[in-house]
């Protein structure tokens, strides 16, 4: 985005320029001073919207889960019971959210995720456990297992879709049979993009709080 004077702008405005220099320059690029230079703003007039760089973080991470919470499950004739369809549905929403912003993990990292989406993700999941017969700290405990495994996996993901090509184009370190069960299950490709692996593993995680 190119700097320009402007009369006015919105908080939505003010994201949407932040997300810009994400993708270009990643966490570590995003400014007060850098976003209100691609909007033809001072510092001073981006202060009136965000106090500090946390807040405008923050304001992202909320753009970013917005409606994870809300995305509809399987359908009712669905094989699967409707809370585990739910709860693989927002883990399959969330990574997919994830993987569309270079920088995305590292920025819902970047501070507690205490916002009303993030909330709205966290109390969704855990709901769908206590529809499944769990306590509620147990509940608090499967959800954030499922929470914590989708943003693990994404940043695996992501970390491979950065990775220069000439580098994974390389023998694989282990190759020398120091490692041969991680050379030997390669094949399964873990760090990949699949969803029906994702599922998998989401389901596994599920099974040890609900089984």
């Amino acid at each position: 985005m190119k700097p320009g004077p402007r009369r006015s702008v919105s908080q939505s405005d003010i994201v949407d320029a932040a997300f810009e220099i994400l993708e270009e320059k990643g966490v570590a690029g995003v400014s007060v001073r850098g976003v209100a230079g691609a909007l033809g703003l001072t510092p001073t007039a981006m202060y009136t919207y965000f106090d500090s760089k946390n807040a405008l973080l923050q304001a992202m991470v909320e753009q970013l889960l917005a409606g994870i919470a809300t995305r509809p499950g399987a359908d009712e004739d669905a094989a699967a019971p409707a809370w585990r369809e739910r709860v693989t549905t927002i883990a399959l929403a969330l990574r997919a959210r994830l993987a569309e912003h270079a920088g995305g993990v590292v920025l819902v990292t970047s501070g507690p995720l205490d916002g009303p989406n993030a909330l709205a993700v966290a109390e969704t999941i855990i709901e769908a456990f206590v529809e499944a017969g769990l306590e509620v700290e147990d509940a608090a405990r499967a959800g954030h297992a499922v929470r914590a495994f989708t943003l693990g996996q994404a940043a695996l993901e992501a970390a491979r879709r950065t990775a220069p090509v000439e580098a994974s184009a390389q023998q694989p370190l282990w190759s020398d049979s120091r490692h041969p069960l991680v050379e030997q299950t390669a094949r399964l490709d873990l760090d990949g993009e699949g969803d029906d692996e994702f599922a998998a593993a989401i389901g596994r995680v599920i099974d040890g709080y609900t089984s």
